[in-house]
């Protein structure tokens, strides 16, 4: 099913896609030469310390121990016989082997007799040459590296030669074998192995499907990939599709972790393209950007419009996510969801209703990103320190519809009582309210739902305990300017109330004495006694769960933002 879904991507996408046969590879430097095959110069097309530019060629051999040489283009230790590594005579001898092979096919081509011609020379006498050139010490240095990959270009030509279509389109027709493809169900000849699909953390050699040899999985006298027969057609085109998802600017992957996230339409349209768009802008995100949150507010309009039918789908319309993590010489599926892109939508837009919570800020900043929740919860909100598991369930919550993780609900939390004593900080941000209610809200265990906002019907123990707690915090706040209750009793009001809630309160009655309103005080006097005419009979409990903790802060929070509320404040001092 996963390779089926990458077959019909590279379907779709035949216009950005190389043709069967060909693949766009990156190659860091160009050895010119004349017409005569004569060294003139190395050429740079490195385009920053990370990539290189892309040409269209031969897709590339897999090697393993065996020599192979690719076509027109290969590492230094083939193409010109220079390695760091010791004798590279018999990779330059397979490389010459190969030109011949190739100037042979095409006796009349000017510039294959150009590259025939240059493998006339002396190699001694063209390395002289070559170490002569002002890029020799950046070649040298690059030789083990990213950038290693060489090939050719005619002086005073424009594109290289393991480019020119005359040398490249011949012997590229599909094959013709008896083996029904698992993929197609069209017939072809079967590959043996297959092309490698490096992921991040992964070998180059990395491959979503590879087999093993007199491991038990030989059957019926058949080894390797003759046991689950793929047309060498069907292996490049989810291969290239793959590769072409994984690209390092590709706005079809994200990254968590040691997870590798890559997604998909099914249909090149207005609603597929908007989804892509939009899940890229969701989930990608790196360290040093000043402002990750900046795409969400669009990206809940797009998946709302396609949802509501605005955006217009079909039926038939899906939406895939395939997660990949490295494992060894292999790469590990860690996650597949072939959804239908309309119930998608739906999907991520109850996660952004399950996030929503009151903001009264003059520029009030949407906060659903993976990356702004990730922070929320970590030490020094860094996303990257992040407990190991908990993005990747995190991702699979959202994606699902499923629970949040308990290990989110936890950790934020945890963060809460670590900064409550922490006088300069506000240790109930408002990712951290949103992910509270949202985790408790998606449990559905028969409690009241948390509204976005401060709601006075709600009559958890836990929540108006956080909203009596914030009040007193505000009368300490107008009468001295201070937050100290906050500082100390916090964390023991949130978990024991009944142990300290009786000397904050007797605390509160000093400091309203202080307020220089008469309004003022008679407002927080009615507010706590609208609160505590709430409280059970028996008085504060004893001890607050882990979920009505929750429901402590949410409270809290809630209760502070309507101090910001001036209109709702006026109309209660009336």
């Amino acid at each position: 099913m996963i390779l089926k879904a990458l077959y019909d991507y590279y379907q779709r996408s035949q216009d950005q896609l190389p043709l069967f046969g060909m693949e766009l590879k990156e190659i860091a430097f160009l050895i010119v030469i004349d017409r005569e095959g004569n060294f003139v110069r190395f050429e740079d097309r490195r385009i920053d310390k990370k990539q290189a530019q892309q040409f269209l060629v031969k897709k590339h051999i897999g090697r393993t121990s065996a020599l192979a040489a690719n076509y027109l283009y290969d590492n230094s230790g083939y193409v010109f016989g220079y390695s760091d590594k010791g004798n590279a005579q018999p990779q330059f001898e397979t490389f010459k082997t190969k030109i011949e092979e190739i100037y042979g096919a095409h006796p009349n081509n000017e510039d294959i007799k150009a590259v025939h011609q240059f493998y006339q020379n002396d190699i001694a006498s063209l390395h002289a040459r070559m170490q002569e050139d002002p890029l020799w010490d950046d070649i040298t240095k690059n030789l083990n590296k990213k950038f290693s990959t060489f090939s050719f270009l005619i002086e005073g030509d424009t594109t290289i030669v393991a480019s020119k279509k005359d040398l490249i389109t011949d012997n590229m027709e599909e094959s013709s074998g008896s083996d029904i493809c698992l993929i197609s169900g069209k017939h072809g000849t079967s590959v043996e192995t297959t092309t490698a699909t490096m992921i991040a953390g992964s070998q180059a050699t990395a491959k979503l499907v590879s087999f093993q040899v007199s491991s038990g999985y030989d059957s019926y006298g058949k080894s390797k990939g003759f046991n689950a027969p793929i047309s060498a057609e069907s292996e490049f085109a989810y291969t290239t599709a793959l590769n072409h998802l994984l690209e390092s600017k590709s706005r079809n992957k994200f990254l968590i972790g040691t997870r590798t996230f890559v997604f998909w339409a099914s249909k090149k349209d207005d609603a597929g393209q908007a989804a892509e768009s939009s899940l890229f802008s969701m989930f990608s995100f790196q360290e040093n950007e000043s402002n990750p949150n900046s795409n969400i507010e669009s990206v809940r309009k797009v998946f709302e419009s396609i949802y509501k039918g605005q955006i217009r789908t079909a039926v038939e319309d899906k939406f895939f996510i395939l997660g990949l993590a490295p494992n060894s010489a292999r790469i590990a599926v860690v996650y597949w969801a072939e959804i239908p892109l309309k119930e998608f939508a739906g999907t991520i837009c109850r996660h952004f209703d399950d996030m929503t919570i009151i903001d009264t800020r003059k520029e009030p900043k949407p906060y659903m990103s993976l990356r702004n929740l990730l922070s929320a919860v970590t030490l020094g909100g860094k996303s990257s320190e992040a407990t190991p598991n908990l993005p990747d369930a995190l991702v699979k919550s959202i994606f699902q519809g499923l629970p949040y993780p308990q290990t989110l609900f936890a950790s934020c939390i945890r963060r809460i009582r670590a900064e409550s004593g922490d006088k300069d900080r506000n240790p109930i941000s408002i990712s951290r309210a949103a992910i509270l209610k949202a985790y408790l809200n998606r449990l559905n265990n028969n409690h009241k739902k948390i509204q976005p906002m401060l709601d006075y019907n709600n009559e958890n123990q836990g929540y108006l305990c956080g909203r009596l707690f914030a009040v007193l915090e505000k009368i300490q706040e107008e009468a001295n300017n201070q937050h100290t209750i906050r500082e100390r009793y916090m964390n023991s009001a949130s978990t024991t109330p009944a142990a300290v809630f009786s000397t904050i309160l007797n605390l509160s009655n000093h400091h309203s004495e202080k307020l220089n309103s008469e309004g003022r005080k008679i407002f927080f006097e009615k507010l706590k006694q609208e609160i505590m005419s709430k409280i059970d009979a028996d008085g504060f409990r004893p001890q607050l769960d882990l979920q009505d903790q929750g429901r402590f802060f949410i409270g809290y929070y809630h209760q502070r933002q309507s101090f910001f509320d001036k209109k709702e404040e006026n109309n209660n001092e009336q």
